[in-house]
């Protein structure tokens, strides 16, 4: 699956909003085409930044730890509960850690492995609309209660 297309299905699964800016700072993202709102609405909501200021790399081919990092983006980067890492290919302190922990504790991947999460290896489209499912069925959090002083 590639960058637009990751980003794409992410835009969709959001209800398709359109960006709020037209300022498009990607040379390689055509005005007009499939993927610009995507992109734009993606780069606003603070998933993707591109791969360097000027380019987005819409035709770059995701890994794992991509879609799981942009996935864990959209949904506001939580902090996961663990620290643990049961992944030997997963790097403690790496950019995508967090989200590998995150996905594991939602019930979004368990890996390739026991030990493995694969976070280099290509994420197929089955894959990649797998972990949004999985994302879905998340349930909404607990509002936080109201303040209300002890009166006791």
């Amino acid at each position: 699956c590639c960058r637009a297309q990751v980003v794409t299905f992410l835009w969709r699964a959001a209800g398709s909003p359109e960006p709020e800016t037209e300022e498009n700072p990607f040379t390689d993202v055509p005005a007009g085409s499939w993927y610009e709102a995507p992109i734009l609405w993606a780069l606003e909501n603070g998933i993707t930044t591109g791969t360097s200021d000027t380019a987005f790399g819409p035709a770059g081919i995701c890994n794992r730890a991509q879609v799981v990092t942009f996935l864990w983006r959209a949904n506001g980067s939580p902090e996961p509960e663990t620290e643990e890492d049961p992944f030997a290919d997963v790097e403690a302190g790496s950019w995508y850690e967090p989200a590998v922990l995150w996905a594991l504790e939602n019930g979004i991947t368990t890996g390739t492995s026991d030990t493995t999460f694969g976070p280099g290896s290509q994420c197929i489209r089955a894959q990649v609309v797998t972990f949004l499912y999985r994302v879905a069925q998340i349930p909404e959090p607990d509002p936080e209660p109201l303040p209300f002083p002890d009166i006791t």
